[in-house]
């Protein structure tokens, strides 16, 4: 199919056009047209993916097109420059358009729960899926940067307006964090435009690569990874930026969260990778313990901040901060073994998040509370429940048989073969996962009953589809990883080749 990319890049649009002219008032149809909306560019990105070629490199599925052009002086003479409509795909960022359009039908299905103006709501929903598809499909900075932004408004208003109790001040977090970060962004891709004269990735790539121009020498370059450090690190996120997560995660309705902890944080990591060893491999590899020490202290302080948390929701979002550690840990390493962990670890973590936000939500709805001392004993009333979430727990925890373990275990030992000290003093996390996610889960699972809970019903079909298909997925990916290892393989022979010189 021609121009199969741009389709699947702009089909929530289709969504977003049959909702604006349907009655604000037919909830279910409502409801229905937004998860249809989400169906469309699910089945266009499987398409993608089988007509794929795996064994090749580069760049798919590209498209190329004429976008504007401009002289740099006022008379007109002088270099011209092009900016150009460019998308594609590689192994990497179809795996990520997969995944953010499965956890877009699944949270989509999780958005059933939601009260009011659902015709707002699916239409923010499909505007923000057409944003990260945009920024996984992108192949220049322009691009990026446009559906970059293209996340940030409708992010704010689904959290603003359909959040809990402080919605609007964990909006504004969110806004005024992650517009920083925009601007720090925006500053990076300006000075490399104009020092090189283009904007797409694998040209920018061979010109920094093969430099010899001291205008591209190493204070530049340098300056321009640490801001990048700093522009994804809000969005990964790395402490100390990571604070406005933190509300986003317990103020927003859990499908937004499903999106926000599956995906939207994947983008910090992407925007590392990417950019930052794809166009600065050098001065990636002379910061590479500081990044490793970055992580380690990612993943220590996420975890023991949630194993004193009383509220479920902050557990996850301090586990959320811990499992990004692990991403930064891989990419430190530089070698196959880590960058594939960190790799394996965005995916890993994008779905049993969702899984775990998912039934955060149907908790919620059922309880009214995410406090810890509300649950206890669910597992009498709502055992699938209980089963479910006690499996997304063991994945998240790194049990063998699960994506979370190959993930964990190949990033540490990528970093074991290089900075083993720094490796061993961040395995504690490893430790400090099992004791928050196990009392977490005990908590709510098991424990007496409480006399509330005994008019609760179990997961419904329609709540069981998200929660098997998740866990179906974490499974799969723990038993055959290699089906995921293949989509990569060029794409990581491609970086590693960079970081080699």
């Amino acid at each position: 199919m021609s121009h199969l990319l741009s389709i699947l890049l702009f089909s929530p649009l289709a969504g977003i056009a049959a909702l604006s002219v349907m009655p604000s008032k037919n909830e279910k149809a409502l409801k229905l047209a937004g998860l249809l909306g989400t169906l469309l560019p699910l089945l266009l990105s499987i398409i993608a993916a089988v007509t794929f070629d795996r064994s090749a490199s580069g760049i798919q599925l590209a498209e190329q097109g004429n976008w504007l052009s401009y002289k740099m002086d006022q008379a007109g003479a002088g270099s011209s420059f092009a900016i150009d409509y460019e998308v594609g795909v590689n192994g990497l960022s179809l795996v990520l358009l997969l995944l953010t359009a499965v956890i877009s039908v699944l949270a989509a299905l999780g958005s059933w729960t939601i009260k009011k103006d659902w015709k707002s709501y699916f239409i923010f929903f499909l505007i923000l899926e057409l944003g990260m598809l945009g920024v996984f499909a992108s192949q220049n900075l322009f691009l990026f940067f446009i559906f970059f932004e293209l996340t940030l408004i409708p992010m704010f208003f689904l959290i603003g307006r359909w959040g809990f109790a402080d919605r609007e001040k964990a909006a504004y977090s969110f806004l005024i964090y992650n517009g920083i970060g925009s601007a720090i962004l925006l500053i990076v891709f300006v000075a490399l435009f104009m020092r090189t004269g283009t904007l797409n990735y694998g040209e920018l790539a061979k010109i920094l690569g093969g430099h010899t121009d001291p205008a591209l020498g190493g204070t530049f370059r340098i300056s321009l990874l640490i801001a990048l450090f700093v522009a994804f690190g809000i969005k990964l996120p790395i402490v100390p930026l990571h604070t406005w997560m933190l509300r986003v995660h317990v103020q927003a309705p859990p499908s937004v969260v499903m999106i926000h902890s599956g995906i939207l944080l994947k983008i910090g990591a992407y925007g590392l990778f990417t950019f930052g060893i794809g166009f600065f491999p050098s001065e990636f590899k002379r910061m590479a313990v500081w990044i490793a020490v970055l992580g380690v202290i990612n993943l220590l302080y996420g975890a023991f901040l949630a194993i004193v948390q009383t509220d479920l929701k902050k557990v996850l979002a301090y586990s959320s901060v811990s499992h990004m550690g692990i991403v930064l840990i891989g990419f430190s390493a530089l070698n196959e073994a880590g960058v594939k962990g960190a790799v394996f670890q965005l995916i890993s973590h994008g779905l049993i998040s969702a899984l775990l936000f998912f039934l955060i939500g149907v908790l919620y709805e059922r309880t009214g509370s995410s406090d810890l001392k509300d649950y206890s004993g669910l597992a009498g009333a709502m055992p699938v429940t209980a089963g479910i979430l006690l499996a997304g727990g063991l994945a998240s925890l790194g049990l063998p048989g699960m994506s979370g373990f190959i993930s964990e275990f190949l990033a540490f030992l990528g970093l074991f073969k290089v900075m083993p000290v720094i490796a061993a003093v961040g395995a504690l996390g490893i430790v400090l996962t099992a004791v928050y996610i196990l009392r977490a889960v005990l908590s709510v699972t098991f424990g007496p009953p409480k006399d509330a809970h005994s008019g609760f019903y179990d997961l419904t079909l329609r709540e069981r589809v998200p929660a098997f298909v998740l866990l179906a997925l974490v499974l799969f990916i723990g038993i055959y990883p290699g089906m995921l290892s293949e989509s990569l393989r060029t794409v990581l022979d491609t970086i590693l080749l960079g970081l080699r010189g």
